[in-house]
C-alpha cells in the first residue's frame, strides 16, 4: 500500500505538501496511505462519515469538533492537501523550524495557528467570541455525566470572569490567546 500512495502522489505534490504543512516526505506518504484507506467512496475525497470510522475521533468527546475542524464553511469533503492542511496544526514546534522561513507565510504549526485552531473548537457559532453557552456545550462534551450542571455553570463562570477583559460576558480571540499566554 505504500508504494500506491507514492505511485499516486506526484512528486512536486510532495514537494509542495512539505513546504506548507512542514511534514516529512515519508510522513506525507503514510499520511496518503490512512488518507486513502479511509476514502471508502475512492473519490479522493473523505467525508464527515469517514471520519466517524476513525475509531479514536469515535469515543472521543471532542471527536464531533475536530472532525468539523477538517471542513471549511459549507463543504462536506475534504481532499488530501486540506486533510493535511488541517493535520499541520497538531504537529508540535520544533526549534530549528521555528526560524526556517521569516519571508514565507506563518507555519501552520505556529502558536498563533494552534490557538486560533483551538478557539474554533469552543466558538461553535462562529461569531469570533467564546459564550458561556458554547464554553458550556464543550465542557460538556469533554466530562459528560461526570460533572454536575452546578458545577459546569461555576467553571464556566470563573473562566469567563477570569478571561473577559472587556466585559462583553464573552472570551474573544484576543482574552483567549492572553489567557494563554503562560501555558
Amino acid at each position: 500500500m505504500g508504494s500506491r500512495a507514492s505511485t499516486l502522489l506526484r512528486d512536486e505534490e510532495i514537494e509542495e505538501i512539505k513546504k506548507e504543512t512542514g511534514f516529512s516526505h515519508s510522513q506525507i506518504t503514510r499520511l496518503y496511505s490512512r488518507f486513502t484507506s479511509l476514502d471508502k467512496g475512492e473519490n479522493g475525497t473523505l467525508s464527515r462519515e469517514d471520519f466517524q470510522r476513525i475509531p479514536e475521533l469515535a469515543i472521543n468527546p471532542l471527536g464531533d469538533r475536530i472532525i468539523n475542524a477538517f471542513f471549511p464553511e459549507g463543504e462536506d469533503q475534504v481532499n488530501f492537501r486540506g486533510f493535511m492542511r488541517t493535520l499541520a496544526h497538531f504537529r508540535p514546534i520544533e526549534d530549528n523550524e521555528k526560524s526556517k522561513d521569516q519571508n514565507g507565510p506563518e507555519p501552520l504549526n505556529s502558536r498563533s495557528n494552534k490557538l486560533h485552531f483551538a478557539f474554533r473548537l469552543y466558538d461553535l457559532d462562529k461569531d469570533d467570541k467564546i459564550s458561556r453557552d458554547e464554553l458550556l456545550q464543550v465542557l460538556r462534551m469533554m466530562v459528560g455525566v461526570n460533572i454536575s450542571d452546578e458545577q459546569l455553570g461555576s467553571i464556566a463562570d470563573r473562566t469567563i470572569q477570569e478571561a473577559d477583559q472587556d466585559g462583553d460576558s464573552a472570551i474573544s480571540f484576543a482574552e483567549f490567546v492572553k489567557a494563554f499566554q503562560y501555558l
